[in-house]
């Protein structure tokens, strides 16, 4: 069975998530700091009147966080709300099939490993498929 992943990078490695639950991808916005938050969310931006908590999935995924580094947003549905998710950069839509799946790889940390589904073998490329429920919740 074929699905398409809507696709980021963080550091070096190609993140995915289910295109459907992708409403629209911005460029860097301004946030709003949350006092008392986890360390995990970013702040809230205002998307068209819509205010929406952003997740540093750096922070999430326990990656260094480099100060300063341009970033982007992934705005996801997850539980019927709106979710930004900061990101390095975009990658694009990629049609993967079930053959390519496998589990997540040993060499990624527990941490990562429980917010990882899988892995999809690419061309020259491993892309992890992330667990968008999982990396925004608490």
């Amino acid at each position: 069975m074929s699905t398409q992943l809507a696709t980021f990078w963080l550091a070096d490695d190609l993140y995915g998530i289910p295109v459907e639950r992708v409403q629209e991808v911005l460029r860097e916005q301004v946030m709003t700091k949350v006092p008392l938050s986890p360390s995990t969310v970013s702040g809230l931006i205002n998307l068209r009147g819509q205010v929406v908590t952003s997740v540093d999935l750096r922070r999430r995924l326990d990656l260094r966080v480099v100060p300063g580094q341009p970033t982007m947003l992934v705005v996801a549905f997850v539980e019927g709300e709106s979710i930004a998710l900061v990101v390095d950069r975009i990658g694009g839509v990629v049609d993967v099939n079930d053959e390519q799946f496998e589990t997540p790889p040993d060499t990624l940390t527990e941490s990562r490993r429980s917010l990882v589904r899988g892995a999809y073998k690419l061309d020259g490329q491993l892309l992890l498929g992330l667990d968008v429920d999982a990396a925004v919740a608490a």
